[in-house]
């Protein structure tokens, strides 16, 4: 590879999904050529306001409070912190004091093996494609405040943890910003404790959730089957796990999960009958709506060119005399 080769690449052809690219070639050239994966994810860590965000937390609710409040080997103004005679110490207790810390640092390590894992079960690691799917359903926003990637970063978050049994289906993933992230990994095992259970919910004599159909589709929580009297072929109904009676009680993460399957199913009937030309989508919420089974579930119904004389109105047909306007 010859410099002007390089320019070129990186002012014209380089083409970025994320800053990767470029920070890793910067490691490089910093290294003589020659770098560890280790330093050039530690460059792109650098980049990671996220990462900066979480242990700026760190410092203000954890060990700054301690060092400061409880011990007062610090002092805070501000957004910064002042270590306490400092100004008193020679360069050689200087260097005596990091080699201590230096030395607790190892040792504290060397005894727990296990000191990152609460990090890596929180969030454990998500394949690119997958975050890149889980933000585009997002729509670049929060999923729990709402706020753009450009005011805060995004992070994949599991919405059962991992270390709960959650997986790594994207149905049990959703993005939050790094507040939102941090204020629910701190209710965890309090208030979202009846939520996590909740999605368990079954009752007894329900046929949805306890039907012995076949399912064609599914994920952790949603499942979809064809309808028993269907109003045409491959007629589908998608339905949540947890018993919920319509759809105005569900969860985001539940409404997620059948938007998933929704479309799962579309591509896939596309693909198998070549007659399909349109699809109606409808729930039933309530008797007087033509609710029968009290387990939210959503028609997804594939229309097909002359399935009806004049199909104009499509859903408003619900209420015959008002389908033609």
């Amino acid at each position: 590879m010859k410099y002007r080769e390089l320019k070129e690449f990186l002012e014209s052809k380089m083409r970025m999904s994320h800053i990767y690219q470029p920070v890793m070639i910067m490691e490089l050239l910093s290294s003589h050529g020659k770098a560890h994966k280790r330093a050039i994810a530690e460059a792109i860590l650098s980049y990671d306001e996220s990462q900066k965000e979480y242990y700026d937390k760190v410092v203000s609710n954890m060990v700054g409070r301690v060092l400061t409040k409880n011990n007062g080997i610090t002092s805070k103004d501000g957004n910064s912190y002042k270590l306490i005679g400092f100004e008193n110490f020679t360069d050689a207790e200087v260097n005596e004091l990091k080699s201590i810390c230096l030395h607790k640092i190892k040792q504290y390590l060397k005894n727990r093996s296990d000191v990152w894992q609460h990090r890596r079960k929180s969030s454990g690691y998500i394949s690119g494609g997958i975050r890149l799917e889980v933000f585009k359903r997002a729509k670049t926003k929060c999923e729990m405040c709402g706020v753009s990637n450009k005011v805060k970063a995004l992070e994949v978050d599991h919405i059962i943890p991992r270390n709960k049994g959650g997986s790594d289906d994207i149905s049990n993933l959703q993005a939050l910003c790094y507040t939102c992230n941090s204020i629910k990994r701190d209710k965890d095992d309090t208030d979202l404790m009846a939520v996590r259970k909740s999605y368990d919910h079954r009752q007894q004599e329900c046929l949805f959730c306890n039907s012995n159909r076949k399912i064609i589709h599914g994920n952790e929580l949603a499942y979809a089957i064809y309808d028993k009297y269907p109003v045409s072929d491959f007629h589908t109904l998608v339905i949540p796990k947890r018993h919920v009676d319509n759809y105005f009680d569900l969860y985001q993460p539940e409404i997620n999960a059948i938007n998933e399957l929704l479309k799962k199913i579309k591509i896939d009937l596309d693909q198998r009958d070549a007659s399909i030309t349109g699809y109606n989508i409808g729930i039933n919420n309530g008797e007087s709506a033509g609710q029968t089974i009290m387990h939210c579930h959503v028609h997804l119904i594939p229309r097909r060119n002359d399935d009806l004389f004049d199909p104009r109105g499509g859903v408003r047909g619900v209420i015959p005399d008002k389908m033609k306007y």
